[in-house]
């Protein structure tokens, strides 16, 4: 988690270098050098956790222009100067905050003030599963629902692609046949059951010199819809090094907040495994399968969609292995 502080005191400075130094955090003291907004808009965009050292009706009027919803917006948690309290204010499960909030009082001798139903009553909390078990959420609206089934002393019913290994909680029972609650898979679905997409999928790309971002992300809407792959199981996309540095390829990562992988011809040769062999585009990159081989390369696992060509384009996706668990609660 990257984590940037801020506080407005000498002595909550103090306990905000403290406190960066062991998380780590990047520590900021808020003055007319640095108003608190423009900091609160660089961090809201840049940062997975912020610390307000200070009261927390400041941290509240401060996030509150840049909310977008609870499956995007990072962990926000305010702690008084002297170290007494932490309260987690803003996505406590999707961003960790009630975690952070934990950490933080860890270390300062602080009481985390936890106030979500779920972690007062010790019930199993959905979406604090769903982080830690390395998974988007398509629709966070969803997630109540399933919360006020288990708060209730019902019990939610959820499908999975892949076995769950434990016990399942209080309140959850699997499913092989609908109507599910929730749905554990990164294949599209029907239904309004809660869908929990896990980010194990790699895109591989091979492009010719001046694509475009535009053309880069219908070719991966149309990959997807194919497929029947949830775009929000990507996690990375990867290619040819001679790619490094191509503006539409970068640019198109930049606008689904995804990191650019990128290896030498000699490393995509070498994958094992049997790839769409290609003579023309050995003969011009050095390697035979540019879009299979470094999805697989980026992997670590198997190829679930073969090379799809067009307009210059060539995407491939592989996925990671995946082994989910019922751990969900801190420590």
């Amino acid at each position: 988690m990257t984590v940037r502080l801020i506080a407005f005191t000498g002595r909550g400075e103090e306990l905000a270098r403290s406190l960066g130094r062991e998380l780590p955090g990047e520590v900021s003291r808020c003055g007319e050098s640095l108003p608190l907004a423009d900091w609160t808009e660089r961090a809201f965009r840049e940062a997975d956790g912020l610390i307000f050292v200070g009261a927390a009706g400041i941290a509240v009027r401060a996030i509150a222009p840049y909310l977008r919803g609870k499956s995007v917006d990072p962990a926000v948690v305010a702690v008084d100067e002297a170290g007494q309290f932490a309260v987690p204010l803003l996505s406590g499960h999707l961003g960790g905050a009630n975690d952070l909030a934990r950490r933080v009082a860890a270390l300062c001798g602080a009481v985390p003030v936890i106030t979500t139903a779920t972690d007062i009553r010790g019930a199993f909390a959905v979406d604090e599963w769903a982080r830690r078990q390395g998974c988007a959420v398509r629709n966070p609206e969803r997630i109540k629902s399933v919360s006020t089934v288990i708060l209730s002393g019902g019990t939610v019913r959820i499908g999975s692609d892949w076995p769950i290994c434990g016990t399942p909680p209080e309140g959850v029972e699997m499913a092989d046949a609908e109507p599910f609650d929730a749905v554990l898979s990164i294949r599209e679905g029907t239904g309004n059951a809660l869908r929990l997409i896990p980010r194990i999928a790699v895109l591989g790309v091979g492009c010719r010199r001046g694509i475009r971002a535009e053309e880069l992300e219908t070719a991966f809407e149309d990959l997807c819809k194919k497929a029947g792959i949830c775009k929000e199981a990507f996690s990375l996309v990867c290619s040819l090094d001679r790619k490094a540095e191509e503006p539409g390829l970068l640019d198109f990562c930049r606008s689904r907040s995804l990191p650019l992988r990128t290896f030498s011809a000699e490393e995509l040769q070498s994958v094992p495994g049997g790839f769409t062999s290609s003579g023309f585009v050995r003969s011009v990159t050095g390697v035979d399968n540019v879009c299979e081989r470094s999805a697989v390369k980026g992997s670590g696992g198997t190829l679930l969609v073969p090379k799809t060509a067009g307009n210059g384009i060539t995407m491939a996706a592989a996925v990671r292995s995946f082994a989910p668990d019922w751990r969900w609660q801190y420590g």
